[in-house]
């Protein structure tokens, strides 16, 4: 099978696209024929060596992905052969870029019916951020005001429609030219934080959700309640008071999820699709080069070849 790999840590070009063995799934593992794998700033992370889970090389990137059981582990009994799956391949992120993939039985899922295998990649770590930042750690309840920064981004986007879904009132820090797409999703107060005094127009919030940090952060914070609940993606410097996590991607979350896609609550934001022959441009783009807005993603099968193997 062909995987998108590394045999030393760097920049973009030490990814290569290259032959390796089909892996044989372990004891609470499945195998999957991968139809789509996402590419995310942690897989730049581990590229370059800063990540503290992953393996040393030579290693397969990425960890999202969706695509169809082809084999079951021991132990396995909530999955077979044939069922549509998505989530994330194991607790080191890694693995999911090639044709065929190990994951944990424990943290995937059936695939919504309402998405496609592109849409169903793009979401499992990204959306179960935002849930676990909106529900477990702010424990935002209904009627209760939370204050979004970094709306339009791929985690922020799906705070705002979770909440906005929830009954809570969400404030959306965000550039101008995001303001169409976060009306799309229910949001209705969106402050421009490319304005001088931005902070100046902020309402009193219960709980902020930051995706960003650095100084639009910091002029955010005097807007939070006392008593109020920061929870924060992004890892240095941390506010004082702040709540940092990694997310934690389990069957039982995805099925949360699940639930809102196929109830049309939530809905997935494709960036940039890009064959995994390219996936080293892949990897350019999580460094700067251009790419549409929403998640980066592999598609490992198109429709036609999934066509020609069922024949």
């Amino acid at each position: 099978m062909k995987a998108a790999r590394i045999h030393s840590f760097g920049p973009p070009d030490v990814v290569v696209v290259e032959e390796v063995p089909i892996p044989s799934p372990g004891p609470g593992e499945v195998l999957v024929r991968v139809m789509a794998a996402g590419v995310a700033p942690w897989d730049a992370i581990i590229r370059e060596g800063k990540s503290k889970v992953s393996p040393q090389p030579p290693l397969t990137l990425g960890s999202d992905l969706s695509g169809v059981v082809e084999k079951v582990g021991p132990g396995v009994t909530n999955f077979a052969p044939a069922d549509e799956v998505y989530g994330v391949t194991n607790p080191q992120f890694c693995g999911a870029q090639a044709e065929f993939a190990v994951a944990t039985a424990g943290m995937v899922a059936r695939k919504p019916q309402s998405l496609n295998y592109l849409e169903a990649a793009s979401a499992p770590v990204i959306a179960v951020t935002a849930w676990q930042m909106l529900f477990q750690y702010a424990q935002a309840m209904p009627g209760q005001t939370v204050m979004v920064v970094g709306a339009a981004g791929n985690v922020g986007t799906y705070a705002a429609q979770m909440a906005a879904g929830a009954g809570i009132h969400v404030v959306a820090i965000a550039r101008r030219n995001d303001r169409e797409l976060l009306r799309s999703l229910g949001v209705n107060s969106i402050i421009d934080s490319s304005q001088p005094a931005f902070e100046q127009d902020l309402p009193w919030v219960d709980a902020i959700l930051d995706t960003v940090g650095g100084s639009t952060l910091q002029r955010c914070v005097v807007r939070l309640k006392p008593g109020g609940k920061l929870v924060t993606s992004v890892s240095q410097p941390l506010p004082t008071g702040a709540v940092f996590f990694c997310a934690e991607v389990t069957t039982a979350r995805l099925q949360t999820l699940t639930t809102s896609f196929d109830a049309d609550k939530i809905t997935a934001r494709v960036g940039s699709i890009l064959p995994l022959s390219e996936a080293r441009q892949a990897q350019d783009m999580l460094a700067g080069a251009p790419h549409k807005s929403g998640k980066i993603l592999l598609q490992i099968v198109n429709a036609a070849e999934r066509g020609k193997q069922r024949d």
